[in-house]
């Protein structure tokens, strides 16, 4: 049937795990876990002191393989070892050095406190330690005694929450069994509400909150005020292009406006030469005019003079031919 293979790994899991506490008994063993896969069967070890578990070059982790595969037949087992980060949380780490501590010979009223402060002080919920058997000493009678400090669960589904661990410690004067409870920090009952944890949450959600938005606003206007200052830098570049073609404008049209009062000049000076050219021809010319026109009227008079003189001598020839007559 199926549920005596499930028996038989139970069985199984117990002995290893008896096996593992008298081997590790000092590395503080407190439980382990076995995962079995298709190709190896992992155990891992929870530890309060890895060192001394691993061995010097994993000496003891060599031996406990080879001892569990020939004592319990599992097929090519590996072992890891966890580390308990915080043993004062752990009910069974606790409860295995508070029997040690017992047997050595300490009274169990100081181990008890002892461990109660640092529990708290690991940060725990609650605690509550049950103490039974010979705790007056030789001649006297069995009792109990109980220790609670902090928040406690005792009844209902909630109880698995809970962190218990039950061992036995043997002094001279007679076993006195442990049981111990620890709520760890982590754990939170459904039933248990706190309303100043919610509004102090929901407040500090709320900050959050403001400030993601603050900080997108942030950005955005960082986002923004970048992109004006990039358009304000194409604007200024474009202004210093418009300037500078303007400046060139203006540059050609002043040497446009330079060259036509060069031409302008020239023309005048042209002009101007010119003009000193024809008033120099005129006053070169004048006199020879003068001179051809004395020669004309010279001329002319000298005309005047021989048909004055043709005219008189034809009338005197006139007037002699009369005579004649």
């Amino acid at each position: 049937m199926i549920e005596r293979t499930f028996i038989e790994q139970g069985m199984k899991k117990i002995q290893i795990e008896k096996y593992m506490k008298t081997q590790l008994n000092r590395a503080g063993f407190t439980g382990l876990q076995m995962v079995k896969t298709p190709l190896v069967t992992r155990i891992v070890l929870r530890v309060a002191r890895p060192g001394l578990a691993i061995g010097k070059g994993g000496q003891n982790i060599r031996m406990l393989t080879e001892e569990i595969e020939k004592r319990f037949g599992i097929d090519n087992p590996q072992i890891e070892i966890q580390d308990i980060k915080t043993p004062a949380l752990d009910s069974r780490a606790t409860v295995d050095k508070m029997v040690e501590l017992i047997e050595r010979g300490y009274s169990w009223k100081s181990v008890v406190f002892r461990t109660t402060r640092d529990i708290k002080e690991a940060g725990a919920q609650g605690v509550e330690m049950l103490l039974k058997g010979k705790l007056s000493g030789k001649g006297g009678r069995k009792r109990k005694h109980r220790m609670i400090d902090g928040y406690m669960k005792k009844a209902g589904d909630q109880v698995k929450l809970v962190d218990t661990a039950k061992a036995s410690a043997y002094p001279k004067a007679g076993a006195i069994g442990i049981t111990i409870s620890i709520i760890r920090p982590e754990v939170v009952f459904p039933d248990k509400i706190n309303i100043r944890t919610i509004i102090r949450e929901r407040k500090n959600a709320e900050k959050e909150a403001i400030e993601k938005t603050t900080a997108e606003k942030e950005k955005v206007e960082a986002k923004e005020e970048a992109e004006k200052e990039e358009k304000e830098k194409a604007g200024e570049v474009k202004k210093e292009d418009k300037g500078k073609k303007e400046e060139k404008g203006k540059k050609e049209d002043k040497t446009i406006d330079e060259v036509k009062e060069k031409s302008k000049e020239e023309k005048t000076k042209e002009a101007g030469k010119t003009s000193e050219k024809k008033k120099h021809e005129k006053e070169v010319k004048k006199p020879v005019e003068k001179k051809e026109k004395g020669k004309e009227e010279k001329k002319t008079a000298k005309k005047s003079e021989k048909e004055e003189k043709t005219k008189t001598v034809k009338a005197e020839k006139k007037a002699e031919k009369k005579e004649k007559k």
